[in-house]
This record gives C-alpha cells, structure tokens and sequence, in this order.
C-alpha cells in the first residue's frame, strides 16, 4: 500500500483551502506550478475556482499495433455501450489497416476492488493485448473526498494494472467523469455536487500518478467532461425545456455526447493520428490522387471516382441535442484529432467552387481547398453513411451479446459449474456476431464533383 503521494495529497490540501483564496471571476488562470508539479490552464469562470487538476501528461505515439485484442473494461458508464460502441466502430472502419478487434467488459455498479477479483477470467482468458479502463465514479462512493478512499482507489487500481502489465497487456488507465447530479439512487449519498466533482478530480489526479508509475497511457475523461459540463447548454441553446445534459439524464450516466468525450479521450490517449485520408486533385491538369486506403477509378469532366476501404467516423444528428453523437464532436476537438478526411485542390486564387459529395453540394474559396476541407466533418450525410451504419449496428449486437455472455453465463450457474464449457458454448454464439462486423466492412465506391462558381 503506497503512502500519500505528493501531487494528490497537494490536490487534497487544495479541496479545503480554495474557499479561502478565489481569484476575481474573469481573472487570467495561468497553469500552475509547485514545485516540480504541473497544472492544467483553468477558464476564466468561477465554476473552476476550486479546481486545480494535475496537469495531465502527454497522448504519446501509436500504442496499437496490427491484430490487437482490445478489452474495454469499466463500470456501468461501459456497461451503457456507447463509448465502447464508438471506440469498436472506429478502429474497424477508420483504421482496419491494424485490424483491432475489441470486447467490452462493462458492469454495472463496478468499483476498481470488483474488475480487480473477475479480470482473471471473464477478461484475461481472452489474451487481450491492449485494455482500457474507466473507474471512479463509483470509487468515490457518491462523498466527499477523504484521504483513505483516495488510498484504496490507488491500490486497487494499481493492482490492476500491474496484472494486466504480468500479462502483456498494454493499458490506458482512464479517469473517471463528471457528475451533474448527484446520484439519487445511492442512499450512502452525502456532501454537495460541487464536493462530488471535487473528489472525482481528485481520483482523476490519482488515475494520473498510477498511470505514470506504472509508465502507461492516460486518458483524462473527467477535465474536457467537467468543461463542457459547464460551458455546453449555453453554446448549444439549452432551454429548460430542452436541457443540454453533458452528464446525462440522471447527472452520472452520459448521453451520446458525453460518451463522445470518453471515446476521444481513449482513442488520444492510444496514439491515433486521426488521418483517414487526403484526396488531392488538380483540375487544371486533370490529375487526382490519393492517400493509402483509397483509390482514384477515375477523373474526368470535373467528376472523381473513388474506392474507399478506409471510413471516415459518421455522425449525423442535431448539433443541439445531448443525445446526438455529432453534437458531442463539438464538446472536443473529435474532427480535428481523430476524423480528417481531406479534400484538397490546386484552383487559381481569388476562385470559387463547388463541391458536391453525395446529395449535397457546398462551396468553398480557393484558399479553402488549398488547405484542405475536411469532407468528413462538412458532409454529415454523404456515401458512407449506409456501409458505416451496417459496421455500428454488427458492433452494437455483438458488444450486446458480450454483456449477456460476461454477467449472466460466465458468473452464473453455467459459468460456475463449468467455466470452460461456458466459454466454449458462448464463444459459438459470439463468433458469427464478430464476423458480422468484419463482413460489414465493405470498400465503398463514391463520387466527388468540383466544379467553379460560374
């Protein structure tokens, strides 16, 4: 059992004392020092007055590496399906270069202590070779921070990682989120929301230091969670009728936004360039090429035919719903990091022109396609969007079936009479459901026409 660690003890000794020292609302927040610690640059609102957030270390390069069995560990947050489904679908369509595939390992009502005694088998019989974790919200028992819950969350989720690294398994330790309510059904509920987002910062900070001790990657969920929390409902014209609920519904369980947010988090944090594509075309020269996993058929009167067996991420939805994946993309800078499919054309300066992918047509200055559009994030409705919703759907049914398979089998009866015949029986009913998804993942065949604003 370790002793107090510095910078979360530092972070503990701040809890208390921040009342007593708040700087002016609007008042410049610089990232701080003390010592040799570092902390995150904070907005300049008063709800981050008593924030003060370990500064959170670097994405580094790809950890992935080509056949990884990827393991999505978590609490009931994983047991919703939503980050898990984002993560699954994206390394199959984006990056099937690597051929990840990925099991998701949620339960519900999970604390760090309960993966710890289950890992062995429902998750290490599997040989993943990559896992992520998302612990904490129920570690901090819905109270106030205090030294010794921070101790026991340490320890345990230590542990795990250290069996994981026995078994060669390379691991993202995830922070937990926010809360935006403070969880009703939890009769042991004590303290205010503002005290519970403290602690759970605080368990962020102690996510940190096991991540760096134990020298693996680190995925902040609770800091960009925490910040949209605050900043989203008016940037996406929240009403009291209509609510724009970063943390979900009941204030712990996110929507599709907020899982946006863990998804971007897990997917940074694994080394992903986010660079789908980038087609090039010159019109004056009648030339187009582009990058790996796609392939120019053709170009010709100002139409570009190509065959894609890379995809771009799809989200369609309302821009001002929490429930809405696309709406999540704007909560962090998901386009930016992780979905870049370019066009870009060498046109004469000063012109305008008109791209049509699809059934839609937008246009765009000289300049803009000298820089490149991101088709991607411009185009929420373009040819994709069948072949991507067949892969998310197969995704969906088999982490569906994973659920069943890990909770009701493996630690139910059949599970406990017979453990390896569990498995093997499961396994026949799981593996047409993997190949669903594999068989789903189609090259597809598109247009893109670019024509000048006459």
């Amino acid at each position: 059992m370790h002793l107090y660690r510095p910078t979360w003890t530092l972070l503990f000794i701040a809890l208390i004392t921040a009342t007593f020292h708040r700087p002016a609302v609007g008042q410049h927040a610089p990232t701080k020092t003390l010592g040799p610690y570092l902390y995150e640059t904070k907005p300049d609102h008063e709800a981050f007055v008593s924030f003060n957030p370990s500064l959170a270390p670097p994405v580094g390069d790809l950890l992935l590496r080509e056949g990884d069995r990827l393991a999505v560990c978590g609490d009931s947050i994983t047991e919703q399906k939503m980050y898990s489904r984002i993560i699954e679908t994206y390394l199959t369509v984006c990056v099937p270069q690597l051929r990840v595939t990925a099991r998701q390992y949620g339960w519900s009502g999970e604390k760090t202590d309960g993966f710890l005694r289950r890992m062995e088998k429902d998750c290490l019989t599997f040989q993943p070779t990559v896992a992520t974790l998302a612990y904490g919200m129920n570690d901090s028992r819905y109270r106030p921070f205090d030294v010794t819950n921070g101790r026991w969350y340490e320890d345990h989720y230590s542990a795990i990682v250290s069996q994981f690294k026995e078994h060669d398994v390379r691991v993202v330790v995830g922070s937990p989120g926010c809360a935006g309510k403070i969880a009703s059904w939890v009769k042991s509920r004590s303290g205010t929301l503002q005290q519970h987002n403290l602690h759970l910062c605080a368990l962020r900070d102690i996510a940190i230091d096991v991540a760096q001790e134990h020298q693996v990657r680190f995925a902040d969920i609770f800091w960009p969670m925490f910040q949209a929390q605050v900043f989203a409902p008016a940037q996406h014209q929240a009403t009291p009728e209509k609510p724009y609920l970063v943390a979900g519904q009941d204030g712990i369980h996110p929507g599709w936004a907020g899982h946006v947010i863990m998804a971007w988090a897990m997917l940074r944090a694994m080394g992903l360039d986010g660079q789908i594509g980038t087609i090039t075309v010159d019109p004056g020269l009648g030339k187009a090429t582009a990058t790996e996993g796609h392939l120019v058929d053709s170009y010709k009167n100002h139409m570009l035919t190509i065959t894609s067996s890379r995809y771009p991420f799809c989200a369609r939805g309302d821009l001002n719903d929490h429930n809405s994946i696309r709406s999540g993309m704007t909560l962090v800078p998901f386009a930016d990091d992780l979905n870049r499919f370019l066009l870009k054309a060498n046109v004469p300066a000063g012109t305008g022109w008109q791209v049509k992918w699809g059934a839609e047509t937008k246009t765009y200055t000289a300049e803009e396609l000298a820089a490149g559009i991101n088709l991607a994030w411009d185009f929420p409705e373009n040819p994709f969007g069948d072949a991507f919703d067949r892969v998310d759907d197969a995704v969906a049914k088999k982490q569906a079936y994973e659920t069943q398979q890990v909770k009701k089998v493996f630690h139910g009866q059949e599970g406990k009479a017979d453990f390896d015949a569990a498995v093997a029986q499961t396994e026949a009913i799981r593996r047409p459901l993997a190949d669903a998804i594999a068989d789903a993942m189609q090259p597809v065949t598109h247009t893109i026409e670019l024509h000048p604003v006459q």
